[in-house]
Order: structure tokens, then C-alpha cells, then sequence
């Protein structure tokens, strides 16, 4: 349980820092609904990636991983998606396939920062 409310913590942060720097990028205030973007960005990523690996490994092979970019891009437009039809809003202003891309990044890359310095409490520590 505690591995589950660090993951969606990171990804909370992630999602937040992302729509504090990135311009084209507004989410909506409450920071309930953070938290609710944060879990369907996680169930998005844990139903969708591994069968959009699955099927894209071989322009992820002759690409040498930067595929993996384009599925992030399409993974947070994803949780956009799905986070307006819920009512939480994520909204990516125009021209929307640069900033969903922007704001995948954005949050792989504090999602890995974030989970480099919290692994030890991610693996559970054996005493």
C-alpha cells in the first residue's frame, strides 16, 4: 500500500510541475483533482504502455527508444482525454501534439527523478 501512495504521489507531482512550467498546460485548481488526475494517469499508464510497447517494439527497436517518446505523448493526452470526461480538467491548448509531447516529458522525467530519490522506500527496506 505505501508503494501505491508513493507511486501516485510522484506522479501528482510530476503532473502538477508540468502544468506549472509548461505554458500550454492548465490544470484545474483543486488539489483533490491532482490527485484524481494522478490516478487515472497511472491506471492509463499501466493498462496502455505495456500493450503499446508490445505492438511498437520494432520502431522502438529501429529508433533505438525514442518511440517511447511518442507513446508518452499519447499516454498524457490520454489522461486528458479522460480526465475532461470526468470533469478534472487537463486541458493542452494549440497546437496540442507539441505540448502533450512537452508534458510527457516533463513528467518522465521528474516521475525518474523523483523515483531515484525515493527508491529505497519504493523497494521497502528490509531490517
Amino acid at each position: 500500500m505505501t508503494k501505491f501512495i508513493l507511486r501516485l504521489c510522484i506522479n501528482a507531482i510530476a503532473l502538477y510541475l508540468a502544468a506549472l512550467i509548461l505554458p500550454g498546460i492548465a490544470l484545474n485548481g483543486e488539489p483533490m483533482s491532482i490527485v484524481w488526475l494522478a490516478l487515472i494517469f497511472g491506471l492509463v499508464n499501466a493498462l496502455f504502455r505495456p500493450l503499446l510497447k508490445f505492438l511498437t517494439c520494432p520502431l522502438i527497436i529501429l529508433t533505438l527508444g525514442l518511440f517511447t517518446l511518442v507513446i508518452n505523448t499519447f499516454l498524457f493526452w490520454l489522461t486528458s482525454v479522460i480526465g475532461q470526461s470526468f470533469g478534472i480538467m487537463l486541458s493542452i491548448s494549440d497546437p496540442v501534439w507539441w505540448n502533450a509531447f512537452l508534458g510527457g516529458l516533463v513528467v518522465s522525467v521528474v516521475s525518474v527523478v523523483l523515483t531515484l530519490i525515493l527508491k529505497d522506500e519504493l523497494k521497502g527496506r528490509k531490517a
